[in-house]
């Protein structure tokens, strides 16, 4: 059995398809994913139904909110300032994926996925790891309860607290971040306890446009370019 966890798929369903190929995921391992399945890429529907097939086959899967389900969440209600930010944000691309048009309110979206939504967690812990989306704010006294923080944090590593970590790493995603300093991070793991895995993969520009599963158990990075048919 082996633990792996993936960020930031954003509607890049096929690649994700390959990458998890590439680790050879069987029902015995565990893959944690760390939120932002949707917008900007060009399946976001794509993506929601593999996770709920492997879901539905018995894979173990823990899935965690991601800013941009919040943002999709936030929107439910229709058109309004919340609205066009999710629009501003990528979400006009999901609503491609399921054929509504951009007026159209997230919760016309058919009820499986905003099921889906609805029951992501915010963060997990297993041993060895924490595992967020964004990040954690060691400023605070209970750092996993500071919702919003978990979702939208950046700049946080000058905070990190050890001793509160007690050993172990956090593993996140949300800050995209070229592939060689993702390596560069995992080497260093000892010395700053924080492995950031978002590849950015729709993003272009240097050592960018990867989808990354990291192997908590054997610490050995994976990547997937990029395979989309716009990408």
């Amino acid at each position: 059995m082996s633990r792996y966890a993936i960020s930031d798929i954003h509607g890049c369903a096929r690649t994700f398809e390959a990458l998890l190929e590439q680790i050879a995921l069987g029902r015995e391992d565990e893959l944690f994913l760390l939120g932002d399945y949707i917008d900007r890429g060009s399946d976001s529907k794509g993506v929601i139904d593999l996770i709920l097939k492997l879901k539905q086959e018995g894979f173990r899967l823990h899935c965690l909110l991601g800013n941009h389900e919040a943002l999709l969440l936030n929107a439910r209600g229709g058109m309004g300032s919340e609205q066009r930010l999710w629009l501003q944000n990528g979400g006009d691309a999901t609503l491609d994926s399921f054929g509504l048009p951009h007026s159209a309110a997230p919760c016309l979206l058919p009820q499986p996925y905003l099921d889906f939504f609805h029951q992501l967690d915010w963060h997990f812990e297993t041993e060895g790891y924490i595992l967020v989306h964004a990040g954690l704010d060691f400023r605070l006294a209970r750092p996993l309860e500071a919702g919003q923080a978990l979702i939208w944090l950046r700049d946080w590593y000058g905070h990190v607290d050890r001793d509160w970590l007690q050993g172990r790493v956090v593993v996140h995603g949300h800050t995209p971040t070229p592939r060689p300093m993702i390596e560069k991070q995992l080497k260093k793991l000892d010395k700053v306890p924080v492995l950031d895995i978002d590849a950015g993969c729709v993003f272009n520009g240097n050592f960018f446009k990867y989808l990354c599963a990291f192997d908590l158990d054997n610490r050995r990075l994976y990547f997937q370019e990029n395979i989309e048919t716009d990408g």
